[in-house]
């Protein structure tokens, strides 16, 4: 990511008017890794009052709630981290509560956690503790409180280690910088009124903890009589959205109209219509505050109602925003604000590898070599990132007037930590690419960069020959039983004057199982450009039959011809 979580975090309690402050809080903001796979944690709890134990559970919940949430695996989704650690927390609890005798040992505790990931404020919630969302001067209750009114006098519906059954209210927000969360216990927002945390929280960005000392002073005068606590969270900066972050803000956004030369759209003039298809629209675009072009693709309106289409659309402007490589196509962030489904992309003046092909039949080895080497460097990109193409072919691959090569379409991209419930096959077999994607992804397993690595060795091996690696039988499936229904066609047998360990080098790439191919991107490089003996030498020892099968059943046929006429000689005489 190019910009990290920034947030500053500023929090005051007293006991009031009581002899025992029940209230407790936390906050956490890690740094690295751990920062953008759990993001940061305010939590804010009041133990009951009327409960003996109601200050061991509220700073048991805090503590163990801020310390268990970043012990869960770093792939699990906020929603699934926190509910596992709640539960947890509450059968611990209601354990304790249920095995004494009186009710006033009992430790119960309201619950309200603010977790913030990427672009997302996540929202938990139990009790009457509140948290609250303060922008731009308007001041949002995020939660609603769990009391029941009986006699005149309000009563928890709902606590921490009350029943063996937690229901927790789960909410999310897109957060801004500038915002500002508020966590309160009801010693505050029961007294404070909205318009008094309305002005405190305006200056909350100068200085948190002196704003939430104000909130508390201001319940005080008041006549607050319980407890009072308050937790704020500062948003200084936020990183790139994820994947879903963006799908969720973009797919509120309508589909263009079809655009024709002249017309506008946000401040980009069109310039020239590069194709207009069924499924997509592509413009050649001249912004028209910076002058600088781009091209603008949008979706067609035929798939306004297609769920996985916009997933895959959305999804190549956001791995195109992340991976910064000469040979990947880069896509932009708007300088403003969009109000149509579209993105923006580098301009490629030049051809796809597909129609260079067509028009280099029969290119030296030297060329081939140049154009693997630099869509090697293009992978190793999405390595880097943990991602996958998973769609590599021709048409995907496109060369600039200079001859530098860019990949590009990321629709099936598989992105770690985001596709782990996801099935390869849903995203990985794309309609007209079956002669390329690895037999790993027919068999239903997952994808790697050896999936990438097989794909882009079925393209150096059609470079050179003309033609595909395999029978037509097995390209053509798109569901195998096992990798042995796909049999590799020599090289060697198409170009005659192939070298042997370039052989040798496509036929580890091209191995229909994973586990046999190279073991890095570089080593594949290196075995395609410098000789590797034991390659050469691992085919000089196969058997006929595998090194040429049809010279294999030559030999034999003419053996057989032989052993014939020596009979029958034999016969005669």
């Amino acid at each position: 990511m190019t910009s990290r979580l920034r947030l500053r975090f500023g929090g005051h309690s007293v006991a009031g008017r009581k002899a025992l402050n029940q209230d407790a809080f936390a906050a956490r903001l890690p740094e690295g890794e751990e920062c953008d796979s759990k993001g940061a944690v305010a939590v804010i709890c009041d133990g009951v009052s009327g409960s003996e134990r109601a200050a061991e559970a509220s700073q048991m919940a805090v503590t163990v709630f801020a310390t268990d949430y970043y012990a869960t695996p770093p792939n699990w989704r906020v929603r699934n981290a926190s509910a596992r650690v709640l539960k947890s927390l509450n059968d611990w609890l209601h354990l304790q509560n249920v095995s004494k005798a009186g009710h006033t040992d009992s430790a119960l505790t309201t619950f309200s956690a603010a977790i913030v990931k990427s672009n997302t404020l996540h929202c938990l919630h139990v009790g009457d503790s509140r948290i609250y969302h303060f922008r731009d001067g308007r001041l949002d209750q995020l939660t609603r409180d769990h009391v029941r009114v009986e006699g005149g006098r309000e009563f928890l519906a709902r606590a921490l280690g009350a029943d063996s059954h937690l229901e927790v209210d789960y909410s999310t927000l897109e957060l801004a910088a500038g915002d500002v969360v508020l966590l309160t216990t009801d010693g505050v927002h029961g007294f404070a009124t909205s318009q008094a945390l309305s002005t405190a929280l305006a200056t909350a960005g100068k200085d948190p903890e002196a704003c939430a000392r104000a909130l508390i002073e201001a319940a005080l005068v008041a006549g607050s009589d319980d407890n009072l606590s308050a937790l704020l969270v500062v948003v200084d900066q936020l990183p790139l959205e994820t994947i879903d972050e963006s799908h969720r803000r973009l797919t509120r956004l309508p589909i263009p109209p079809v655009l024709e030369i002249g017309n506008t759209i946000d401040g980009y003039r069109v310039l020239d219509v590069v194709f207009s298809g069924t499924r997509s629209h592509m413009y050649l675009v001249r912004d028209d505050s910076s002058e600088r072009r781009y091209v603008l693709k949008a979706p067609s309106e035929n798939f306004a109602e297609d769920a996985i289409y916009l997933d895959g659309f959305i999804r190549e402007e956001w791995v195109g925003q992340r991976i910064d490589h000469p040979n990947v196509m880069k896509t932009f962030a708007p300088p403003r604000e969009k109000r149509f489904m579209y993105y923006l992309g580098e301009h490629i003046e030049g051809t796809d590898l597909r129609q260079w092909m067509q028009d280099h039949p029969q290119p030296s080895l030297d060329t081939v070599r140049d154009i693997v080497r630099q869509a090697v460097a293009g992978l190793r990109a999405f390595q880097r990132a943990d991602m996958v193409h998973q769609d590599l072919k021709p048409e995907n691959i496109m060369i600039d007037r200079d001859g530098r090569v860019k990949i590009l379409d990321f629709g099936t991209v598989m992105i770690a930590g985001e596709d782990e419930t996801a099935s390869p096959l849903e995203k990985s077999v794309p309609q007209g690419s079956v002669n390329y994607v690895a037999p790993e992804y027919l068999l239903g397993a997952a994808g790697s960069f050896k999936s990438d690595l097989f794909s882009l060795a079925v393209i150096c091996y059609e470079m050179i020959t003309g033609k595909l690696p395999f029978d037509e039988p097995a390209v053509k499936r798109v569901r195998i039983d096992n990798y042995g229904e796909f049999n590799y066609i020599p090289a060697i047998r198409r170009r005659r004057d192939l070298p042997l360990w370039i052989e040798g080098c496509l036929r580890k790439a091209l191995n229909p199982n994973p586990a046999y191919r190279h073991d890095a991107l570089g080593e594949f490089l290196q075995d395609f450009t410098r000789p590797n003996p034991s390659l050469e030498a691992a085919i000089q020892r196969q058997p006929l039959i595998q090194r040429n099968p049809v010279r294999f059943w030559q030999v034999l046929c003419v053996a057989l011809i032989v052993l014939h006429v020596i009979r029958s000689l034999v016969g005669r005489g």
